[in-house]
């Protein structure tokens, strides 16, 4: 639910007066609940669900015709075919949809995959099978086998632009490709090969930012010639009457209608023969642009700073409640430690997260878990305690261990009137085996087992809709309506119940998009538009960006966590294992997938993962096992250099586009390898000089985003990107933010070209920084960042 539901008192639609000129007119009710996400087309042919954005298909009474597109609806228009004409197709095109006699925009992107020959001439000659696995094929090497011709082994591969870390299968053997020595960390303690597809030169397609705005007007510059630019007010596109050209600027009068609308979007797009170009959202309220942050309401998300807690962790706000299990077999870091939700409401009264600067709390799950412990299925076969919340007895009652249903709501209540959102964890990929719901109903969930009779349990890849986690953890069958409607029904209990602001959603790959579309057609008309108040929902699926992508719609989620920048990333912030390019390219690849203004979530690392400094402080080993390092040693900072650059990962996702979120403890530099070691009980005293620097860097962080439009809504420019240093920009109405970071262990020198004229307003590390004309010269110092805002 991109953008709350609107009422209007004015009819909307695009009427053509006796001069010709266009009008823009406003509907009494929309038919679209929130902003329609953009729609990008395949490669060729597919199907597009209108579901996904109308209210009610069945009010919907034509389509318009889009040149290069040929659109086939089923007869009540729940779903349309689509075969594209690439020749003629443009970069982004407009789909009017007329619904009970208005007209409404849906924005089209066109696919930019191409065909990617790979050709493989040193495979030996007894080879029977060779076949390519990696982020291509979400690494399921049975999806793209290579073809014996003569002495080669060759494949065509459809694919987006970007860079994709892949392994040859010989025979079932996994290696790096032998004819391409461009490889890449895979994160645990060994590497990739990289296939690099190239896309659109930058240099020549159109670049947008946002220049100036005043009550009815909007000033935006476009560096290389645009073709096209198209204008969107909310699901509505703006005639280009409305629209001035000049040179290298457009100036967009706003409708009057606009005005009526308590909140609001404009959205803009450009492309030339070159390729689309960048994508601009300006939020409004009032109809008046937004010209600072705090006039943004608690729920524009994206204003949002997410904090992760893990409740057992996170502090033991109620001794009386405390009730490890009592299993012998159960270590002690496997079983409960105390935390609970009066915990989280004492730091929360303490002011402990307001003094942080977040503002969104997301907490893992707090629903009923077993009360004895179980054995997991894979070696070395170990005990545990459902401490951490994803073992679903019941799905509406607060565990006894974590707090009451009557602790949550107060929890809620205190967060609201602090002005903060809260997030649940919902599981509903799973449930344990104790809950009723298996028990009453085994057949709303899949068999153990696969067709050929194979143990189906963390299959993830090839039975990734099926596979159970674990023997006590039967996977749900979305086949089943009922199963659907009882387990949306049980999200919406916490929604509407306590009324919480939105989910964090539990391995999302593995859910059927039939309940994700089914849950998100309840909360639209059920509290988006009943209740008029926004609702945010994020994923967590490991995967191709594609496959994160394809659940990000408006009939599904807003978001999910952008993993494979934080992969990216990490090597080059931990370790200077590899350059800044690969981060820059990175960022343009999720700009590609999500868009420039998304709500994806940038971690700085979560509980199913290596703490960052078990990499950037020196405990990591070479090979090792990640998951056992926690069991067999102590995992402490033996690079006292890894604080420094931890404070460089903050930085870096506090200033990019998306949503900040910070696991539970990387606020002061916690460390730790895999789960459950990862899982420490946090702590609130006793810092090192060095975690109070994390802490304090932190704050100003958070302080600098809440305030900074450009940051919360400004477009985003690479300016520079080498081995040791990224430099990028952040522009919203003539006000900049420029990030440099540097990972060097010795200063480094920075000039570079800034767009818009401007002064030097300040710089957040105390640093000096030189402007003139649009020349930038400042000094960053070794393993470290500045932030310099110009105005």
């Amino acid at each position: 639910m991109k953008t709350p539901f609107f009422t209007l008192s004015a009819a909307l639609m695009l009427i053509y007066g006796c001069s010709g000129k266009q009008e823009f007119v406003v509907p009494e009710q929309s038919e679209i609940i929130g902003l329609a996400s953009v729609i990008t087309l395949p490669a060729d042919t597919g199907t597009i669900d209108l579901m996904d954005f109308f209210e009610d298909v069945s009010r919907i009474d034509s389509l318009g015709r889009v040149e290069g597109l040929e659109l086939k609806p089923d007869k009540s228009f729940q779903t349309m075919f689509v075969k594209v004409d690439n020749a003629r197709l443009k970069p982004y095109s407009e789909l009017r949809v007329w619904s009970k006699g208005q007209p409404y925009s849906l924005i089209l992107r066109k696919s930019v995959k191409q065909a990617h020959k790979v050709v493989l001439k040193s495979i030996p000659t007894a080879v029977q099978s060779v076949q390519l696995a990696g982020d291509i094929n979400n690494w399921q090497p049975n999806l793209s086998p290579l073809e014996k011709k003569g002495a080669a082994w060759e494949t065509t591969l459809l694919l987006n632009p970007g860079r994709y870390s892949y392994q040859v299968v010989v025979d079932g053997k996994w290696m790096l490709d032998p004819e391409n020595a461009d490889s890449t960390s895979n994160g645990m303690g060994g590497f990739n090969s990289v296939m690099i597809v190239p896309g659109a030169d930058d240099t020549r397609t159109p670049f947008l930012s946002t220049v100036s705005a005043d009550r009815n007007k909007v000033v935006v510059s476009c560096s290389n010639k645009a073709d096209e630019l198209l204008v969107f007010w909310e699901n509505f596109r703006i005639p280009n009457d409305y629209i001035e050209t000049s040179e290298n600027t457009f100036s967009i009068k706003l409708p009057d209608g606009v005005s009526k609308v308590k909140r609001s979007a404009l959205r803009m797009f450009a492309y030339n023969e070159a390729g689309a170009g960048n994508d601009l959202m300006i939020p409004l309220m009032d109809g008046k642009v937004v010209t600072e942050a705090s006039a943004l309401p608690r729920d524009d998300f994206r204003s949002a700073i997410l904090y992760f807690m893990m409740v057992d962790r996170f502090y033991d706000g109620d001794t009386s409640n405390n009730q490890p299990v009592l299993d012998s077999r159960v270590d002690y870091k496997a079983n409960y430690q105390g935390g609970d939700l009066q915990g989280i409401r004492k730091k929360l009264e303490e002011g402990y997260f307001k003094d942080l600067g977040v503002n969104t709390l997301w907490i893992s799950p707090i629903v009923q878990n077993p009360e004895g412990a179980y054995q997991e299925y894979p070696e070395p076969r170990r005990w545990f305690s459902g401490y951490h919340g994803y073992w679903p007895v019941n799905t509406t009652v607060v565990d006894h261990r974590l707090g009451s249903n009557a602790v949550f709501g107060e929890l809620v209540d205190k967060a609201h009137n602090a002005n903060m959102n809260v997030l649940v964890d919902f599981v509903s990929n799973h449930v344990h085996s104790e809950n009723k719901l298996y028990t009453q109903h085994p057949e709303w969930f899949s068999s153990m087992y696969t067709k050929d009779g194979k143990v189906n349990i963390r299959i993830w890849d090839a039975e990734r809709l099926t596979t159970w986690f674990d023997t006590f953890m039967p996977d749900i069958d979305y086949t089943k309506p009922e199963a659907v409607n009882a387990f949306t029904d049980s999200a919406m209990f916490w929604l509407e119940k306590y009324k919480i602001d939105g989910f964090r959603h539990d391995a999302t790959k593995h859910v059927s998009e039939v309940f994700w579309r089914a849950l998100t057609r309840k909360m639209k008309n059920r509290v988006v538009k009943n209740e008029g108040r926004n609702v945010y929902q994020i994923g967590e699926t490991f995967g191709s960006r594609e496959l994160i992508g394809s659940y990000i719609s408006s009939g599904m989620l807003d978001a999910q966590f952008d993993f494979n920048l934080y992969f990216d990333a990490r090597p080059v912030f931990a370790s200077g294992a590899e350059s800044f390019e690969k981060v820059a390219s990175s960022l343009k690849e999720s700009a590609l997938y999500y868009g420039h203004h998304s709500t994806m979530g940038n971690i700085t690392g979560n509980h199913d993962m290596p703490r960052f400094l078990y990499y950037a402080g020196g405990a990591y080993r070479q090979g090792e096992d990640e998951k056992e390092a926690g069991w067999n040693r102590e995992i402490k900072v033996e690079d006292p250099k890894g604080y420094a650059r931890l404070k460089m990962l903050h930085a870096f996702i506090m200033t990019i586009p998306g949503i900040p979120v910070i696991y539970y403890g990387d606020e002061i530099g916690m460390t730790g390898a895999n789960d459950p070691d990862n899982r420490r009980m946090m702590r609130f005293s006793g810092l090192s000089a060095e975690e109070q620097d994390i802490k304090n860097t932190v704050k100003k962080l958070t302080t600098l985003r809440k305030s900074s439009m450009p940051l919360l809504y400004g477009s985003t420019r690479v300016l520079s990107a080498g081995k040791d240093v990224l430099v990028y920009q952040r522009e919203y109405l003539g006000k900049s933010v420029i990030v440099a970071l540097n990972r060097a262990e010795s200063p480094n020198s920075v000039e570079v070209n800034v767009s818009g004229t401007a002064n030097v307003k300040s710089t957040l590390m105390g640093g000096k920084a030189e402007l003139s004309g649009q020349k930038l010269k400042f000094t960053v110092n070794p393993l470290s960042f500045e932030i310099i805002t110009l105005e």
